[in-house]
């Protein structure tokens, strides 16, 4: 197993989460655009590279990637605009998106051991 395909199991459980609350603006990881897939891999590397640190560090760390990249706050995921509601203070997030981070920060624990 890669990093990139723990970064895919990573994304497409969240697919699958976002469905089940209603979010059907995820796409597949085979259609997903590479900066997607760049942003999926680099929580990968965080999280290897950071074993303790738990969601909320997660979050500060995906936020800082995304503005480096150009994104900023918006209240509604804009990827033209590069605009994205969750680029806020963690403690603001509804209880539903902070769920992403705690299924991927376990999926990047649980699959690790398979590198």
């Amino acid at each position: 197993m890669t990093k990139e395909q723990i970064a895919q199991v990573a994304h497409e459980v969240n697919k699958a989460y976002c469905q089940a609350i209603g979010d059907y603006s995820q796409v597949s990881w085979a259609d997903a655009p590479q900066w997607q897939k760049d942003s999926a891999i680099s929580g990968v590397n965080f999280h290897l590279e950071n074993p303790d640190k738990g969601p909320e560090d997660a979050h500060a760390e995906w936020a800082r990637y995304k503005i480096a990249e150009g994104w900023s706050y918006g209240p509604e995921k804009d990827v033209f605009k590069k605009q994205h509601p969750a680029l806020t203070e963690y403690s603001k997030l509804p209880t539903e998106i902070k769920a992403k981070d705690y299924f991927f920060r376990q999926i990047v624990h649980s699959l690790k051991k398979f590198l």
